[in-house]
């Protein structure tokens, strides 16, 4: 289970990493070749994004991503294809991100049972509450992968609660309201903001919307479980190409 394997791996480090791409970006290539950087880096999980027209939780960087990536010929069976080759390929968790529409057009059911054939770990679906996900987390049980849920500053202590019992492997906290890729003040206003995170649940912590640097991760060491780098990635690869990442992602331990 996704949950064990984090707790196996807190054991070992003070923070894991995290990192977030969009599938097809900027080639089907280069995202095997990001991938295999990472994980040579010591990255502990990754987040794949399915890429989709309207990414409602993202910024420019990957909106952006995602568009250029539709635009090539991305489609959710390239995904699902590239997503089994990683899983297979790579001995850390890969989940899968995107948004319902594609799930609900895919078919609930047949998505899960493609994830679990592929050797998936768990999903982020950040449009998705508990609510209406009745079929998705039913089909997430019976095939035993973690669905990722999302608290944010202004989640109450009651929903972060009510979340977290539908949530598996860890709970995704996002540092700030609004989309990815915006500047973070990573500074003691997250402090009570995470305590609140930590109280309502005993799964990991994952934080994301904002981390780019080793400083923000050296911050967050002893408050969250794991620090989630998405957007910083995208803007290295556009300004200096896939080679760049090694020696970023290392440089961040």
């Amino acid at each position: 289970m996704l949950k064990d394997f984090l707790e196996k791996r807190l054991k070992e480090k003070e923070i894991l990493l995290m990192t977030h791409i969009v599938l097809g970006y900027p080639s089907f290539e280069d995202s095997f070749e990001i991938i295999e950087s990472m994980v040579r880096s010591g990255v502990d999980l990754m987040e794949l994004q399915i890429p989709f027209s309207e990414p409602i939780a993202d910024g420019p960087v990957i909106l952006h991503a995602n568009q250029k990536s539709l635009s090539h010929g991305a489609t959710v069976k390239k995904c699902f294809d590239f997503s089994t080759k990683v899983a297979q390929a790579f001995d850390i968790p890969f989940l899968l991100m995107s948004y319902y529409n594609i799930l609900f057009k895919y078919g609930v059911d047949r998505f899960i049972e493609k994830m679990a054939r592929g050797g998936l770990t768990g999903a982020i679906v950040p449009d998705l509450p508990p609510e209406e996900g009745t079929d998705y987390l039913s089909n997430m049980e019976r095939h035993n992968l973690a669905p990722i849920f999302i608290f944010s500053p202004t989640t109450p202590y009651a929903r972060m609660k009510y979340l977290a019992s539908f949530g598996k492997g860890f709970i995704y906290c996002v540092a700030r309201k609004g989309v990815t890729g915006v500047n973070t003040d990573f500074s003691t206003e997250l402090d009570s903001y995470l305590k609140r995170c930590r109280e309502s649940t005993n799964l990991p912590l994952a934080l994301g919307f904002g981390v780019q640097e080793k400083s923000d991760m050296d911050f967050l060491k002893g408050k969250v479980d794991i620090a989630v780098i998405g957007s910083q990635t995208i803007r290295l690869i556009d300004r200096e190409g896939v080679g760049a990442v090694e020696g970023f992602i290392k440089n961040l331990r």
